[in-house]
């Protein structure tokens, strides 16, 4: 059907498609959830509720009041809509409804968002019902519960059993709090190699489900073994603190066994996909606006306990591309906190690729060898090592620093393979400032002409093409917000978006007296466009424009305010007769720029003449509808 618009009564009205139609299908996952469906999961999932579960709230008449979640503030401009179901914060402009709240709050994505409350109030999703879907889905909840079953019977290990004496121990050498403990959950695996192969027997788990999840291992003679032996057991959780994963530490035993063994891949599992720690630091890191990157689960741990808790650490020795997209959804900021020692340096060289490709800017927390964190701060106190971290050193300056303390800048080898490394390193930023502020320290501590370095520095970005640039193939990190406006409305259209939304009577009436052209904005169009052509109340609305940030912040901003208004019909009137005359000023401003031109033949003249004088007398008349 080939899709066309018209005007109704003052605005477009959708005939088989159209710009209209191209918003709804932009911005509505209709694909995956009806819209029954989204107001099924709604409904059942009050905002109060959800919002009042993770901040304190205040009655302040018919709306509830809180200090806003989402950004530093000392008295509450965080505004609950109890009988509209949406929020607004005035402090920082971010607003929605229940699903926005719980996608910002919890930093998932649309359909994550949605999942996890048709999970609360126990609804079933459309998408379930394919059977690929529903027998992954299956599996990745028989994991989920295995492992957190295994994650209990190693907890009740390492608290009282004979067999978690030594992790005990361990833990208690290593200054290990026991609220620390309680909170990541540690536990032990006892020194047996067939433990788990027994508990999971006893508890119902088959031996292929715990193969899947990495638990165990097939025997070549026949039978299972476990994987996990005689190892302290650190729960790898994901960003809604499931636990997916285990990483184990050697307690005990011949230096070949491994010093950790972790978790294969698995359904739920990815290694270079997860970060220690992150469902526990998330709302910290987005309150520092930084993320401190440690390089193991004690060092996390061990600073968690401290009270600095913007902390994670990666799975393993490799940073990986995906891990630094991951931090780049919460923050801009990434301070690198790894051990003192020549390993430590050289992970933090190997994280630079993936946290530049992210775009996020780097700095480096040094701690003197042969400290690591963990031993730092209970050798310190946790001021000092915080100290250290507000030290940071910008990731190139602490480049620069062991390229010259491990090359020697006298001789003329060691000074290119300086040049040569810096010039590559900066140029994956693709930034000319910091192109050319590293070209200058570097020919300071080179002691050489700048000029010269900036003309090295020019050879080794002429014909590469910088390393991290994403391609086709990469996936891209979120689904991209993009709103096709970001300009901000001006008063008339932001009061006539509050009256609008005040009454079904009064969107008739502007419906009906108001042209698409008398308002500027294109984010205050679509939504009127929207908002005229489905009817509906405001939560209905804002669903139509999931994906568009700014148009929902609009909405929640001019719909969240209630209050009585004298002669509603008759201040809307005001506003959209100030719209037609601010269009029709324009209008006129551009018919008399055009008469000036000397070039203006006669008829032209009469023409521009004749419109001058329609456009003053409309101006002059009072507001009507539109034909």
């Amino acid at each position: 059907m080939q899709a066309r618009c018209e005007f109704v009564p003052g605005f477009v009205r959708l005939i088989g498609g159209g710009f209209v139609g191209m918003l709804l299908s932009a911005h509505c996952p209709m694909a995956l959830v009806s819209q029954s469906t989204l107001e099924q999961i709604r409904a059942a999932n009050d905002i109060v509720d959800i919002i009042g579960a993770h901040v304190p709230l205040k009655r302040n008449g018919a709306n509830f009041v809180c200090l806003c979640p989402f950004h530093k503030e000392k008295s509450p401009s965080f505004n609950v809509n109890p009988s509209r179901q949406i929020f607004r914060c005035f402090g920082c402009g971010k607003g929605g409804d229940v699903f926005a709240f719980v996608k910002e709050y919890e930093n998932l994505d649309f359909m994550d968002a949605v999942r996890r409350l048709a999970e609360r109030a126990r609804i079933p999703l459309e998408m379930d019902n394919d059977p690929a879907v529903r027998d992954q889905r299956s599996i990745k909840d028989q994991l989920l519960k295995l492992h957190e079953a295994i994650t209990q019977r190693w907890q009740q290990c390492l608290a009282g059993e004979a067999a978690g004496q030594v992790a005990r121990e361990y833990l208690e050498r290593r200054g290990v709090h026991p609220d620390a403990i309680r909170e990541f959950r540690i536990g032990a695996a006892p020194e047996s190699w067939d433990d788990t192969v027994n508990w999971a027997k006893s508890k119902g788990f088959s031996p292929e489900l715990c193969e899947t999840a990495g638990l165990i291992l097939r025997r070549d003679s026949g039978g299972w073994y476990d994987r996990f032996r005689g190892r302290l057991m650190f729960p790898i959780c994901d960003e809604q603190g499931r636990v997916i994963a285990f990483s184990g530490r050697v307690l005990q035993g011949d230096e070949k066994q491994a010093k950790y063994v972790n978790s294969p891949e698995t359904p739920i599992f990815s290694k270079g996909r997860v970060l220690f720690a992150l469902d526990k630091a998330k709302r910290s890191i987005l309150d520092a606006g930084k993320a401190i990157l440690a390089e193991g689960q004690l060092d996390t741990i061990a600073c968690h306990a401290a009270g600095i808790r913007n902390v994670v650490a990666p799975q393993g020795t490799a940073f990986t591309a995906d891990q630094a997209r991951v931090l780049k959804r919460y923050v801009d900021e990434v301070v690198l906190c790894f051990d003192g020692d020549k390993a430590g340096r050289d992970a933090v060289i190997r994280a630079l690729d993936p946290l530049l490709a992210a775009g996020l800017a780097i700095r480096v927390a040094s701690i003197p060898p042969p400290d690591d964190p963990d031993s730092w701060i209970r050798a310190h106190g946790a001021e000092s090592f915080q100290a250290l971290l507000n030290r940071a050193q910008g990731i190139f300056d602490f480049y620069l620093q062991g390229l010259c303390a491990g090359n020697d800048i006298a001789s003329d080898r060691g000074r290119l393979v300086v040049l040569r490394s810096m010039g590559e390193a900066v140029h994956k930023t693709a930034n000319a400032v910091l192109i050319d502020t590293y070209a200058q320290r570097t020919a300071q501590r080179l002691g050489v002409d700048v000029q010269a370095v900036r003309s090295e520095f020019r050879k080794q970005a002429a014909g590469a093409k910088p390393r991290y640039e994403r391609t086709d193939e990469e996936p891209p990190l979120t689904e991209p917000d993009s709103p096709i406006v970001q300009e901000r409305p001006g008063v008339n259209e932001l009061w006539l978006l509050k009256y609008v939304f005040l009454s079904s009577e009064l969107q008739n009436f502007a419906a009906v007296h108001l042209e698409p052209d008398w308002v500027p904005n294109p984010a205050v169009q679509r939504i009127l466009a929207v908002h005229f052509q489905t009817g509906g109340d405001v939560v209905g609305l804002l669903s139509r424009f999931e994906g568009d940030p700014f148009a929902q912040s609009l909405i929640t901003e001019t719909a969240t305010e209630q209050r009585e208004i004298p002669e509603p019909e008759r201040q809307l009137a005001d506003v959209i007769r100030r719209l037609r005359d601010v269009w029709l000023d324009r209008q006129i401003a551009v018919r008399n720029g055009r008469l000036g031109d000397p070039t203006l033949d006669d008829e032209d003249r009469m023409v521009l003449l004749s419109e001058l004088q329609a456009l003053r007398l409309r101006k002059r008349s009072p507001l009507e509808p539109i034909p």
